[in-house]
């Protein structure tokens, strides 16, 4: 089921262009120098059938909710995904709005020196100077009150939610929602998703703080649940 993302609309820069691809159930939100969005689509279709083949041939990779083994026939793009949601222990297809999100970017570098892509709140970011991320955490009173500042030389970044409360993504948690950084937007939303999955309550944010610090390659998370929220690691806030 399409749902509006209203939330694309709160970026108040105006250097990059905007433009939307959409191909079945990826929907990105993308911003570069120019438009690229024919370029966009022909990396969606390429990666997707990519994804979609290999299902077919194992189609316990659609559905699996915990880490799956690696057939000699994946190609790349989904041994990054198996690769990346065994180290935060869920099942694959955790990690695909991430995956389209990082793969679609650094095809779209070839003609862009700076791309954000967004898919359902999932970023990757390559950019030449300091920008604002906005956090969306649904009726949390942090909704529309903070960002994210992302510095450039610390970008190519991965920047990925998760929420028990906003959005149809499948989350076994109640969390309004789960922000975490890392070099890789894959990584980052397999890790969304892993700690998200554990905040029932408030009083959960510590344990999943500590969890998140486990997870090799994260650089910052950022836990929301009412009117409470958790930070850990590289993680700037305005």
């Amino acid at each position: 089921m399409y749902e509006p993302r209203f939330y694309r609309n709160w970026h108040k820069d105006d250097d990059l262009v905007s433009f939307e691809a959409i191909i079945k159930e990826t929907d990105l939100c993308i911003r570069a120098e120019k438009n690229l969005q024919k370029k966009a689509l022909a990396s969606i279709l390429k990666h997707r059938e990519a994804i979609e083949k290999y299902i077919a041939r194992h189609p316990e990779f659609l559905k699996a909710l915990a880490p799956v083994t690696l057939e000699r026939d994946a190609p790349l793009i989904v041994k990054d995904m198996i690769e990346y949601t065994r180290t935060a222990n869920v099942g694959p297809m955790a990690s695909v709005a991430g995956v389209i999100a990082e793969y679609v970017g650094n095809d779209l570098l070839e003609y862009s020196s700076e791309i954000i892509v967004e898919n359902g709140g999932d970023i990757f970011i390559k950019t030449n100077k300091p920008r604002l991320v906005g956090v969306y955490a649904g009726n949390s009173v942090f909704t529309k009150k903070i960002a994210l500042e992302i510095l450039p030389e610390k970008t190519p970044l991965g920047i990925c939610t998760s929420s028990g409360t906003v959005g149809p993504s499948l989350s076994f948690g109640k969390a309004d929602a789960v922000i975490i950084t890392a070099k890789s937007a894959i990584l980052a939303d397999a890790a969304a998703t892993s700690i998200g999955n554990i905040i029932k309550e408030e009083t959960d944010i510590a344990k999943a703080l500590d969890m998140a610090q486990t997870i090799k390659g994260l650089k910052g998370i950022i836990i929301i649940k009412n009117d409470k929220m958790g930070l850990w690691g590289d993680i700037s806030i305005k």
